[in-house]
């Protein structure tokens, strides 16, 4: 998952990335920039595959 590091001035891979709810319940993915060791952040879930995938028509 990539995202923008403001230190680097770049998008980077997200090191060790690890899903965060922020204080008003939103979903957001931080880690460290791999270039320069600076905390990173993007908002939204982070991109996981799902485990199991079901697909029922009812």
């Amino acid at each position: 998952m990539k995202a923008y590091c403001f230190k680097c001035r770049e998008k980077v891979n997200i090191k060790s990335p690890e899903e965060v709810t922020l204080k008003n319940d939103k979903k957001a993915t931080s880690g460290v920039c791999p270039t320069c060791n600076a905390k990173i952040y993007t908002f939204g879930k982070s991109q996981k595959p799902p485990t199991e995938t079901m697909h029922h028509r009812f």
